[in-house]
């Protein structure tokens, strides 16, 4: 049987950077994302005793990130957040690439979404499968596929109104 060292390695590898994503698209800053994941695979570690293969690990460890994100918003009291995205985005334009300003552009108009938005169009993006998503998020897939549908009308008007800017 692996140690808990390498079970935790293998784990780590093969979700950080989706769970990197997860973070980055609650916070809008590379530092706090990195941050907030870190903290929520120091709970994966505390807590990999007590995990009963009930569900997928992955979606596991994406409701310890999301429940960590979501504490954090809470304690920050975000209503600040966006002028701490448009400062990052401006701090950061004059080094980043075309392609990874529309990167960026992405992430502002999904932190202007609804909190269960957030969590579902970032799993989307990450390529999580649906069946996961519709688990993680508690409702059907059929309704998920619905959620997804308007969710990306609602984020094709807000990039809309950045561009016209």
């Amino acid at each position: 049987m692996l140690n808990k060292e390498a079970v935790f390695k293998e784990i780590f590898q093969t979700n950080s950077r989706k769970i990197y994503h997860l973070c980055f698209g609650y916070t809008g800053d590379e530092d706090t994302a990195h941050d907030l994941m870190q903290e929520t695979f120091m709970k994966v570690w505390q807590n990999l005793d007590k995990f009963r293969n009930q569900a997928m690990i992955s979606t596991w460890i994406y409701r310890i990130a999301v429940n960590t994100c979501l504490s954090w918003l809470r304690v920050e009291k975000r209503q600040a957040k966006d002028e701490l995205t448009d400062n990052i985005i401006e701090n950061k334009k004059e080094e980043l690439s075309e392609k990874n300003e529309q990167i960026a552009l992405l992430y502002k108009c999904i932190s202007k979404l609804e909190e269960s938005e957030r969590i579902i169009i970032t799993m989307v993006l990450d390529e999580v499968p649906y069946p996961e998503i519709a688990e993680i998020s508690g409702i059907s897939e059929g309704n998920l596929r619905v959620k997804i549908h308007r969710i990306k009308n609602k984020l094709t008007d807000i990039y809309n109104r950045y561009e016209g800017l």
